[in-house]
C-alpha cells in the first residue's frame, strides 16, 4: 500500500513560509558556499603558480650568468648566488635526456623524474605547469622552464609543497560544513518569528471575519498607519464589511417597508371582506366590498410590478434602447397627460419653458421617469398649486419638475430615492404612494448615463432636475457654425 501523503494545504502558511524561505536560504548557502570553496581554490594554486613563475624567473637569470657543467653541486652554485636558496622550493635542473645535473637536497626524498609532457614542453620552448604526488607524501606542484645557453638547451625544475593550499581548504570547508548549518538554522528561527509578526494582521483579519461570519457586522480592523499591504488589506476589509452593513440593512428595511405595504392592502381586504360576511347584505354592499378589494389588488399588483422591475435592474436583465428621443415632443405628451391628473387635485401643470432637446435612449423609460416626477409633484402639490415643468439645453439637458407642495427636509433628502421610503409627512399627505417611484426614478436616470438632483425645503415645494447628455449627433450640429449668407 502506498504511503499516505501529506496535504500541503493543510500546512499553516507560517510553516509553509518558514519552509519556502529555509529552503531558498538553503541553496543560497550551498550554492555561496560552493562557489567560494572553487574561488579560494582557484586563487590559492594560482598564487602558488605565480610563485613558482617569480623563483623560476630569479633563477634563470642566476643560472644563465654562469656556464652549469654536468653534475654541478646545488650548494656550491648557492653559494655564489645565494637568492636561489628558498626554503619551500626545489631545483632540478635536467639535461634533454632526462638526466639531473643539478639538485637540491630537498629533492631526493621524493624522486620526481621529468615527465614526459614537460620534456616536449621544454624541447617547444615553453614553460609547462604539472602537479605531483608520491604514496605517502602530500601532493607538489612542478614548473619546468627549459634554459638554453650558447645553444645547449637544460630544464629547470621547480617544486613545492601543496600541503599548506590542502589545509587551508580543509579548514574552510570544515568551516563551512559547520556554519553553514548553524546559519540555516538561525535564519529558519528568525524567519518562523518575522512571518509570525508579518502574519498577526492576518490572524486578527481572520478573527474579524469569523465574527462577522457570527453576525456581528460591526466589527472593523485596526488599520496600520504605515500604507503596506496589510494595511492595504485591511482597510479594503473594512470598506468591505461596511458596504455590507449598508446592504443588509437596506435589504432589512426593504423587507420590512415591502412587508408593509403589501400587509397594509391585505389588512384592509381582509377586513371589508370580514365586515360583510358578518350578517346578510345587499348586492350593492357586496359590490361595493368587490370594487374596494380590486383597488387594493391593483395596488398590490403595481407594487409587485415595480419591486419585480427594481430586481431585473439590479440583475442586469432590463434592456434599453439606445434611439434619439426629442425630449420636447416627449414633455408635450406627458403634460396632456398630466393636465388630466392636476384636475382631479385641483392643481395646475403648465409647461414654464421648453427648448428642443434630443436625447439618445429609451423613450418609453423616459417617458416613465418624467411621468415619475410629475405625478409626484402633483401628488403632494397643495389643492389649487402649480406644477412647472421646464426644459433647457445647454451643454446637457436639464428637464425640471418644479411645485410648491409640503417640500422634504434637508436631512431626509438623501434617503427618498431609497425603495419604499417616504416620509412621515408624504404619507399623511398622501396614502395611496408606493414609494418606488423615485428609486425606478433614479436608476433610469442613471442608466441613461444621467442623474436626478433634488432642492426642497420643509414646506415649500420641491424641484427635482434630471439631468441627460445630449445626443452626440445633435451635439455635433448645435456645435456647428452656421453657414455664411455670401
Amino acid at each position: 500500500m502506498r504511503a499516505p501523503v501529506a496535504d500541503v494545504s493543510s500546512v499553516s502558511l507560517r510553516v509553509r513560509l518558514t519552509l519556502w524561505y529555509g529552503s531558498a536560504l538553503g541553496l543560497i548557502i550551498v550554492m555561496f558556499a560552493g562557489v567560494l570553496y572553487v574561488v579560494m581554490d582557484n586563487g590559492m594554486r594560482e598564487r602558488v603558480d605565480r610563485s613558482l613563475e617569480e623563483t623560476a624567473d630569479v633563477a634563470v637569470r642566476a643560472l644563465e650568468q654562469r656556464r652549469v657543467g654536468r653534475f654541478f653541486q646545488f650548494q656550491d652554485l648557492v653559494d655564489q648566488f645565494p637568492e636561489l636558496a628558498v626554503i619551500d622550493k626545489s631545483y632540478q635542473i635536467f639535461s634533454p635526456a632526462g638526466i639531473i645535473t643539478i639538485q637540491s637536497p630537498n629533492v631526493s626524498r621524493r624522486n620526481v623524474p621529468l615527465s614526459r609532457r614537460a620534456l616536449e614542453g621544454a624541447l617547444e620552448g615553453r614553460s609547462v605547469f604539472e602537479s605531483a604526488e608520491a604514496p605517502g607524501e602530500p601532493p607538489i606542484r612542478l614548473l619546468s622552464v627549459p634554459i638554453v645557453y650558447e645553444g645547449s638547451l637544460s630544464i629547470l625544475q621547480i617544486g613545492t609543497s601543496l600541503q599548506g593550499v590542502e589545509e587551508a581548504l580543509h579548514r574552510l570547508l570544515l568551516t563551512l560544513l559547520v556554519t553553514g548549518p548553524l546559519a540555516l538554522s538561525a535564519a529558519l528561527v528568525g524567519g518562523w518569528f518575522l512571518a509570525g509578526r508579518a502574519l498577526q494582521p492576518v490572524e486578527a483579519i481572520t478573527r474579524a471575519a469569523q465574527r462577522i461570519a457570527a453576525g456581528d457586522l460591526t466589527q472593523r480592523l485596526s488599520v496600520s498607519p504605515s500604507p503596506d499591504e496589510i494595511g492595504r488589506l485591511a482597510q479594503t476589509f473594512n470598506d468591505m464589511i461596511a458596504r455590507l452593513e449598508t446592504s443588509f440593512r437596506q435589504i432589512q428595511r426593504f423587507s420590512a417597508d415591502a412587508s408593509h405595504e403589501l400587509r397594509t392592502p391585505l389588512t384592509v381586504m381582509k377586513g371589508e371582506a370580514e365586515l360583510a360576511l358578518r350578517r346578510p347584505r345587499t348586492a350593492e354592499d357586496y359590490r361595493m366590498v368587490l370594487e374596494s378589494s380590486l383597488e387594493e389588488i391593483d395596488r398590490m399588483a403595481r407594487i409587485v410590478d415595480e419591486l419585480l422591475f427594481l430586481s431585473r435592474a439590479d440583475l442586469g436583465e432590463i434592456r434599453m434602447e439606445q434611439l434619439p428621443v426629442k425630449l420636447d415632443v416627449l414633455i408635450e405628451d406627458i403634460h396632456r397627460q398630466a393636465t388630466v391628473l392636476g384636475q382631479d387635485r385641483d392643481v395646475e401643470v403648465i409647461v414654464k419653458k421648453m427648448e428642443p432637446a434630443t436625447v439618445t435612449g429609451d423613450e418609453l423609460r423616459l417617458r416613465e421617469l418624467v411621468l415619475n416626477l410629475v405625478d409626484n409633484a402633483v401628488k403632494y402639490s397643495h389643492p389649487g398649486g402649480v406644477v412647472e415643468i421646464e426644459v433647457v439645453r445647454d451643454k446637457t439637458v436639464r428637464v425640471s419638475v418644479s411645485d410648491k407642495g409640503i417640500g422634504i427636509p434637508a436631512e431626509l433628502q438623501p434617503r427618498i430615492f431609497d425603495p419604499f421610503y417616504r416620509t412621515d409627512e408624504a404619507r399623511a399627505h398622501a396614502k395611496e404612494g408606493t414609494g418606488l417611484g423615485l428609486a425606478i426614478s433614479k436608476w433610469i436616470a442613471e442608466a441613461h448615463h444621467g442623474r436626478i438632483e433634488v432642492q426642497s425645503s420643509s414646506g415649500q415645494g420641491a424641484r427635482f432636475t434630471v439631468v441627460l447628455p445630449l445626443s452626440p449627433a445633435v451635439d455635433r450640429l448645435v456645435g456647428r457654425p452656421d453657414p455664411s449668407p455670401d
